[in-house]
């Protein structure tokens, strides 16, 4: 069992920063394919960026070049650094920990708002 908690949301305004973090608890946080991802109202919640235990990274097309995702396993966390928000950049997002699609853990989410 994993559990994983989010820290970091808050209410910027555009072309701002934010950097979210999510500390897992467990002794294999290392072996575990990490992700963020968001929801926003009314729509599906989606990939926003992962990493996996190698450190290979990968984005979704609209935060490219914005967002970078970025693993610690000594601290056994992950951090999404966010910056040159947009409105549309609102939601609430939220950590994933995969490992074999056998285990799927999720955090209980941290919203972000981007005021135009």
């Amino acid at each position: 069992q994993v559990q994983l908690v989010e820290s970091g949301g808050g209410l910027v305004q555009a072309g701002g920063s934010l950097k979210l973090s999510c500390v897992a608890s467990g002794s294999i946080f290392s072996m575990y394919t990490m992700g963020w991802y968001r929801q926003a109202p009314g729509k599906q919640r989606e990939v926003v960026a992962r990493i996996t235990s190698g450190g290979i990274t990968n984005y979704e097309d609209s935060v490219k070049g914005r967002f970078t995702i970025s693993r610690d396993n000594a601290m056994n966390t992950v951090y999404l650094q966010m910056n040159s928000l947009k409105p549309e950049d609102t939601a609430v997002y939220y950590c994933n920990a995969n490992l074999l699609s056998n285990y799927n853990y999720w955090g209980q989410g941290t919203q972000v708002t981007v005021s135009s």
